[in-house]
């Protein structure tokens, strides 16, 4: 389910396209886009979820918001940029006590556009935003996927887990069934000592 939600100028009457989206128009327009999409659609994304869920079946919604800003820089050339939100509650598998839990994952990056791949390569290391090349026709959804899932945690763990984990190494189970096992040696001992 896409429960998009547009916020545009009057004077765009085309429905704009995030699989498609024209940066250099978005951000000199000043546009504006929220809503939300189930996780579904970002298959990437559904693929890391914690598939044996007793917390919901029902498909959890990322909440997003992007919007566009141009900058007039000093010599005249125009800046593009696109900020980006987005929140999930992902179902995860916590990795201490095993069982399902919930993470919020949520991603706030801006994106600065220029012209050429060279220029993205070499500004993008000394930028806190991320620098990307000029599009016509970026794929915001696939953006949107990409960073959710960097910012997805490696080892999902409770604060606290709600069962008791057990904190020893040995299982004492197998101890037990250890010490009632005869050991082969000394039965070999006794058949040296009675020949």
């Amino acid at each position: 389910m896409d429960n998009s939600q547009f916020s545009y100028t009057l004077a765009m009457d085309k429905k704009i396209d995030l699989k498609s989206l024209n940066v250099k128009v978005f951000a000199r327009e000043r546009l504006h886009m929220q809503g939300e999409r189930g996780l579904s659609l970002f298959p990437r994304l559904s693929d890391l979820k914690f598939q044996e869920t007793e917390i919901s079946n029902e498909d959890p919604q990322v909440s997003w918001n992007v919007h566009g800003e141009c900058l007039t820089l000093a010599g005249g050339e125009d800046q593009f940029w696109l900020h980006l939100q987005a929140v999930v509650l992902m179902p995860q598998q916590c990795q201490r006590c095993m069982s399902p839990m919930q993470v919020q994952v949520s991603v706030q990056q801006d994106f600065r556009f220029v012209a050429d791949e060279a220029t993205a390569a070499m500004e993008d290391e000394d930028s806190e935003e991320d620098v990307l090349v000029l599009s016509s026709d970026l794929d915001v959804w696939e953006l949107m996927e990409d960073e959710l899932i960097m910012t997805l945690p490696l080892v999902p763990k409770h604060s606290v887990c709600p069962t008791q984990v057990p904190m020893s190494v040995a299982d004492e189970a197998f101890e037990v069934s250890q010490e009632a096992r005869p050991n082969p040696f000394a039965a070999l001992a006794k058949l040296k000592q009675n020949p």
